[in-house]
């Protein structure tokens, strides 16, 4: 368990849920009794004006009713916190695109929406999957949380799901000794390397997308670590070929020759999984990047 701003939001919300309820149960009693207290402590038998006396018995109960700073700050925040807590945790989670991995399709700085219910509802926190409503497919552009390290976030798409081979050889990728063909579709720029890359359209299941690949240039393909289920994986000068094993995925970024992704650390545990990324909702440096893709 890290100490995310998940967790942190949680610390907060149970923090301000027992200021809310203290409050409602014990602490307005008191500052009400306090109050009537002091309004009859107010000694008004040589005021003549009743104008005068009305203003001394306010002030009077102004000042005994008055909310401490952290008890109002406690409440008036604690229905805002449950509010972020269950969006986030239930329904969608933002998230910063922060490399060029997943080009074209998606850009560094585009900040995007993640669906939280597409593949189940897991509890917050322990991320526990407790209903389970849907799977990955094949095609879909994912976060997860890095089977390296669980603390980082990382969004590629699923290429292959559980049981399927998966075989990247020569900058070609085979799904169940299929190949899955690409068809050129003009260059593009690429920004982090300031330099014009081959583009081309691919399909995988039912998703249509491009990807970038430059077949001219070597790529070396190999472990970056001794992962779980490695054995299911046989490395070549030219590629590797993996069974994927049951509960797991294989995932790659659309930037081939510049991603770190199941090629090289392994598989995706099906409880690393996060959401399915679906809508950039901003990029300050480019506002036309807003939308679905």
């Amino acid at each position: 368990m890290s100490w995310n701003f998940a967790l942190i939001l949680f610390v907060l919300l149970v923090v301000t849920g027992i200021v809310w309820v203290l409050d409602v149960t014990v602490l307005r009693r008191r500052r009400a009794a306090r109050g009537r207290a002091a309004v009859d402590a107010v000694d008004t038998r040589y005021v003549t004006d009743p104008q005068e006396a009305t203003r001394m018995r306010q002030a009077a109960l102004e000042s005994a009713t008055r909310v401490p700073w952290w008890v109002e700050y406690a409440v008036s925040f604690f229905p805002v916190i449950v509010f972020v807590f269950l969006l986030r945790s239930f329904v969608v989670e933002p998230f910063r695109i922060p490399s060029g991995s997943m080009l074209p399709t998606l850009q560094s700085g585009d900040l995007i929406l993640v669906n939280k219910f597409s593949y189940g509802i897991r509890l917050p926190i322990v991320d526990k999957k407790i209903i389970d409503v849907g799977a990955p497919e094949r095609g879909d552009v994912v976060v997860f949380r890095y089977p390296v390290d669980p603390d980082v976030d990382y969004i590629k798409r699923i290429v292959g799901l559980p049981g399927d081979e998966v075989a990247y050889l020569d900058k070609k990728l085979y799904i169940n000794g299929t190949l899955v063909p690409h068809v050129r579709d003009g260059e593009y720029f690429e920004p982090d390397r300031v330099t014009y890359i081959s583009q081309y359209k691919e399909k995988l299941g039912e998703i249509d997308h491009q990807i970038l690949l430059d077949e001219n240039k070597n790529q070396m393909i190999g472990p970056i670590w001794q992962f779980p289920n490695i054995g299911n994986c046989q490395y070549a000068r030219n590629g590797v070929r993996c069974k994927v094993p049951e509960g797991h995925y294989f995932a790659m970024g659309d930037n081939r020759d510049n991603s770190a992704d199941s090629r090289y650390w392994g598989f995706v545990p099906d409880e690393n999984v996060v959401g399915k990324a679906f809508f950039i909702w901003m990029n300050f440096s480019n506002l036309g990047r807003i939308g679905s893709f």
